[in-house]
């Protein structure tokens, strides 16, 4: 068996206007913001920076499993990353992309 390296992969995406009021919608309700907060350490609040991005296979130019541009919030200790939840995809109607993350800012830290 061989891999195959991927060399670029264009994760650009665009979401219905619909798709994205479902999705946010979802995505700043109180009981997931809440989720989230009880698994990081010392977080009280966070905001939906309203931020998401397509998960991109590894490359030369995307180690991190995210597009170049999305690494400075992955490297930061103020901003969290989230997957999407499935159930949140398919309540808004997003098929395509099949994956998506969501990007949180830390407020209120300790």
């Amino acid at each position: 068996m061989s891999l195959k390296i991927v060399h670029s992969f264009d994760g650009n995406f665009t979401l219905e206007a619909q798709a994205q009021e479902t999705l946010f919608n979802l995505l700043t309700s109180v009981a997931f913001l809440n989720q989230i907060c009880q698994q990081l350490l010392g977080c009280e609040q966070l905001k939906f920076t309203e931020l998401l991005f397509q998960p991109v296979p590894y490359s030369l130019t995307t180690t991190k499993g995210m597009p170049a541009e999305f690494e400075k919030y992955y490297e930061s200790d103020e901003y969290v990353i989230v997957n999407v939840p499935p159930n949140f995809m398919f309540s808004a109607k997003i098929f395509k992309p099949s994956r998506l993350c969501a990007i949180y800012q830390k407020l209120g830290n300790e």
